[in-house]
């Protein structure tokens, strides 16, 4: 039995809470690792795990195995992590989930000249707007878009600042009129973010304060930024964008900002990773290469 390997395998196991994930992460086999893990059982001489058909947990002795097993594979992780850094080496796997607009418009142009800087590093990027779990999931950074983020015990680094713009297109606001104040929003068609913070209002900053608009039934409900910007693009209705995609369609023509008076909040880019002691110098490198290339990207005068 290969000691470290089981030991790796029992603590994915667990992390993912069941042999079939871990099995599809580390990319062995179900029966592969449950082999594993009754070997490691035998050499304790103690039950890790209580398995059923249809759950499995921690007994006693595998919930104190557990935390000393990850402490001691972080320490391994941590020395091989100093001595490849001090060897000028950033290598392995980095898994990175991001926002699917966020990923096509941002990140994709930045990502050749980043690979290039680490040609022993391996990027598995996964695009998906919905928030996942990162440890779970097996990510070991996720980059989101967010005006606030829930408690956590992951880490969390401030990236950059997206300004949110509402728009429309010269087409509709030909059609339809300019509004000229929040209020007036209501009789406008709306275009809605489902996955926005208050899908059903905008907040809005303007001279007088924060207001509050209620916003009337969407006549459209999309998931997809990009999404919303082309219906924008077509005229149908106003929506909030976000200063990435809304700047280059407002200095194409193609849409127009309206109450620019009236600011709508920003929102932030987050690195979140897992709290380690050490961390990896592949997710130290990744997330200060963003640190330095993201807000130049951001900014926005339009």
């Amino acid at each position: 039995m290969d000691q470290l390997n089981a030991m790796r395998a029992f603590r994915r196991v667990v992390e993912l809470g069941g042999f079939a994930r871990a099995a599809e992460d580390l990319g062995a086999s179900a029966a592969g690792l449950s082999k594993q893990i009754r070997q490691l059982e035998e050499h304790l001489g103690a039950v890790l795990l209580q398995r059923t058909t249809r759950r499995m947990s921690l007994t006693d002795a595998g919930q104190a195995y557990f935390a000393e097993c990850s402490r001691l594979l972080d320490e391994m992780d941590r020395v091989e992590h100093a001595l490849r850094a001090q060897a000028g080496q950033v290598e392995g796997r980095l898994r990175v989930n991001a926002p699917t607009s966020f990923g096509l418009a941002v990140l994709s142009p930045l990502l050749g000249d980043f690979l290039a800087r680490h040609p022993r590093l391996k990027l598995d990027l996964a695009l998906d707007d919905r928030v996942l779990d990162v440890i779970g999931t097996g990510f070991d950074v996720s980059l989101r878009v967010r005006s606030t983020l829930e408690d956590s015990s992951l880490i969390a680094r401030r990236l950059g600042t997206i300004q949110q713009m509402l728009c429309a297109s010269p087409d509709y606001l030909q059609r339809r009129g300019v509004p000229g104040t929040p209020s007036e929003l209501l009789q406008h068609d709306v275009l809605a973010y489902a996955l926005a913070d208050t899908p059903d209002s905008w907040q809005l900053q303007g001279p007088e304060g924060m207001t509050r608009v209620a916003l009337p039934p969407a006549r459209t409900v999309v998931n997809n930024s990009l999404m919303l910007r082309d219906l924008l693009c077509v005229g149908l209705g106003i929506g909030a964008l976000p200063s990435f995609l809304a700047a280059p369609a407002i200095a194409s023509g193609r849409l127009r900002r309206i109450l620019p008076a009236c600011g709508y909040p920003p929102r932030q880019v987050y690195a979140i990773y897992p709290t380690t002691r050490h961390l990896p110098p592949k997710v130290q490198v990744f997330v200060d290469f963003l640190a330095q290339a993201l807000p130049p990207l951001l900014e926005t005068d339009s």
